[in-house]
C-alpha cells in the first residue's frame, strides 16, 4: 500500500475507560484520516452527544449524517449520532416495510420494552448503522466514506457491543436478526476493522486497558493502537526525577531565598512523583509489547485547536501504519 492509498483500515473503533478522553481521541483520529479528498464519518452511539459538546455545535439528531468540517489537509469530516429508536424504525421499514406501524409501536414504548428484554438487540441496532456506513466503501457506493471512526462504549462493555453475534445467540438462531448480527460481526472481525484503546497513565485505566486488550485478542478483534492520553511532558531523566522526589535536585532560582527555594522543591516533588507513576504505568504497557501512541497534556482545554493537535499526533501513527 502506498501513502496515497491512505491507511489500511476502513473502520476505526475507539474505546477506553470512562474519563480517558476517548471522544477527543476519536475526533482527532477522524480529522487525521480526513486528508485531501477523503470523506470520513465520525459516529457516536447511545445518545451521549459527546461530539456536539466537544465541537460546541447543535446536537446531532435523528441518526442523520451531517457535515462537520473541512480539514486543513483538504478532507471532509461528517458526524452521525446513532440511537436505538431511530435505528429500529429504519430496520422495521427496511426488512418488514412497517414504517407507519413501527412509528405507532414506538409511541407505545415498544422500543424500550424490546431492548430491555433483549439487550443484544439494542447493540445490533446501534452497530448495524455503523456497519451500513462502513460497507458502502466495500460495495463501491457513491455516498461511501473513506473511513469510519466509531466513538464506542467504554472498555467494560466493548466486547459484547462488538460481538453482537454472540449477544443474540439466545435471541435468534435464524432469520434476519441473526443474519444481520453475523454480517456485522464478520466486518468487525475482518481486516477492514481495527480497535484503538485510549488510556491515561494511571493504575486503574492501565489495568482496564490490559484486560480489554486481552479480551479483544481472545475474541478475534484486531488491536490498533493503545493511545496514552494527556501524558505529562518533562525533560527530566529518571535519575533527576528520583532526586526531585527526594527534594534533593539542585535548584538555583535567582532572587529566591532558601525558604522559597525549599517551597519550589516541595511542589516539584509532588509533580515528579506523578510523572514517575506515569512512567511506571507506561512501562506496563511496553512490557506487554503494545503499539503505543503518546498524546501530551494540553493545558488550554478542549477545542478545535486541541482536536487538530491530537490529529497531528495520530497522523504520524497512521503514516507508520501505511509505511511500517
Amino acid at each position: 500500500m502506498t501513502e496515497a492509498d491512505g491507511p489500511a483500515h476502513l473502520l476505526h473503533v475507539v474505546t477506553g475507560k470512562g474519563g480517558t478522553g476517548k471522544t477527543t481521541v476519536a475526533a482527532g483520529l477522524a480529522w487525521a484520516l480526513a486528508t485531501e479528498g477523503r470523506r470520513v464519518l465520525l459516529c457516536e452511539v447511545e445518545q451521549r452527544h459527546g461530539i456536539s459538546e466537544l465541537l460546541q455545535i447543535e446536537p446531532l439528531t435523528k441518526s442523520q449524517e451531517r457535515k462537520l468540517d473541512r480539514t486543513a489537509a483538504g478532507g471532509h469530516v461528517f458526524g452521525l449520532s446513532i440511537n436505538a429508536e431511530d435505528a429500529l424504525m429504519e430496520y422495521l421499514e427496511t426488512f418488514y416495510h412497517l414504517g407507519l406501524a413501527g412509528r405507532a409501536m414506538d409511541r407505545f414504548g415498544f422500543v424500550d420494552f424490546a431492548t430491555s428484554i433483549a439487550p443484544g438487540l439494542k447493540d445490533i441496532l446501534l452497530t448495524g448503522k455503523v456497519y451500513e456506513a462502513a460497507r458502502r466503501k466495500l460495495k463501491g457506493m457513491r455516498n461511501a466514506y473513506d473511513a469510519v471512526v466509531l466513538d464506542a462504549p467504554p472498555t467494560g462493555r466493548i466486547i459484547p457491543f462488538l460481538n453482537v453475534a454472540d449477544a443474540v445467540s439466545d435471541l435468534a438462531k435464524v432469520g434476519p436478526i441473526r443474519r444481520q448480527a453475523d454480517s456485522i460481526t464478520a466486518v468487525f472481525k475482518s481486516r477492514h476493522t481495527v480497535v484503538h484503546v485510549v488510556t491515561l497513565l494511571e493504575d486503574m485505566p492501565v489495568t482496564e486497558t490490559l484486560e480489554a486488550v486481552a479480551d479483544l485478542r481472545k475474541t478475534g478483534f484486531a488491536l490498533g493502537s493503545v493511545v496514552c492520553n494527556r501524558v505529562t511532558r518533562t525533560p527530566f531523566t529518571d535519575a533527576e526525577l528520583e532526586l526531585a522526589v527526594k527534594q534533593e535536585l539542585p535548584l538555583n532560582v535567582p532572587g529566591f531565598t532558601d525558604e522559597q527555594t525549599a517551597g519550589v522543591k516541595y511542589e516539584l516533588a509532588g509533580e515528579a512523583n506523578q510523572i514517575k507513576d506515569e512512567r511506571l504505568c507506561r512501562q506496563q504497557l511496553v512490557d506487554h509489547e503494545l503499539p503505543l501512541v503518546d498524546i501530551p497534556e494540553i493545558a488550554a482545554g478542549i477545542d478545535h485547536t486541541t482536536i487538530n493537535h491530537v490529529a497531528r499526533v495520530l497522523a504520524k501513527a497512521l503514516a507508520q501504519e501505511v509505511n511500517p
